[in-house]
């Protein structure tokens, strides 16, 4: 009966995951998708017009590497969590809807943030895009919270991880509140604030794995 339960536990971790993957995977997806052809004459556009065409659409590019990054790198934390988790219960499964939801919402305000970038709303939807991620940070929160509950832990899970992911979390939700409060000052200080914090999760997520 021991290897059953075992099974059943690990299925149970495997459909959250593999349903999880695939959701990010869309999100990514959209991000690119979110990219246009510049608006010139086709027909008789030269060389150095749609060089600039292109060049005026970088505020979709940034939108695109930033939102890109901070999207995969919470799927390398959401992998690395379930690896402690040896099954789940209704409370996880919402908890990772509620997550879910906000990463596939990510490439909205991404689009709004392109679009309106070099607009007197710049400043608007950069607030709107920062603080997207003010949510996504307390859904992550709870979700880590809710798979690390003791009755859903695998045997040999890693305590130190868990420990340090915890503490770690727990400066989600104000780091991006800081953004979304500088893009009211500075667009560019908003963008840059929600760069470094990919670039902390990253590296935080390279360090805790190694707990």
């Amino acid at each position: 009966m021991e290897p059953t339960k075992k099974t059943h536990s690990e299925k149970e971790t495997g459909r959250l995951e593999a349903f999880s993957d695939g959701v990010f995977a869309i999100a990514i997806t959209l991000l690119v998708l979110d990219l246009k052809a510049p608006d010139v004459t086709v027909a008789g556009a030269s060389a150095t017009q749609l060089a600039k065409a292109l060049f005026r659409q970088w505020p979709s590019y940034v939108g695109l590497v930033t939102s890109f990054f901070t999207v995969l790198i919470m799927w390398v934390h959401h992998h690395a969590i379930l690896r402690n988790v040896r099954k789940t219960d209704a409370w996880l499964h919402f908890a990772n809807g509620c997550l879910l939801f906000g990463v596939t919402f990510v490439p909205y305000p991404t689009s709004i943030l392109a679009s309106y970038f070099e607009t007197p709303a710049a400043k608007m939807a950069a607030a709107f895009y920062a603080g997207t991620f003010v949510v996504i940070a307390i859904c992550f929160y709870l979700f880590i919270r809710a798979a690390f509950r003791e009755p859903l832990l695998s045997p040999d899970a890693s305590q130190a991880f868990i420990q340090k992911t915890c503490h770690d979390y727990m400066f989600g939700p104000p780091a991006y509140l800081l953004a979304t409060l500088a893009a009211f000052l500075d667009v560019r200080l908003s963008l840059a604030i929600c760069t470094i914090l990919w670039i902390f999760w990253a590296t935080t997520i390279t360090k805790n794995t190694r707990a």
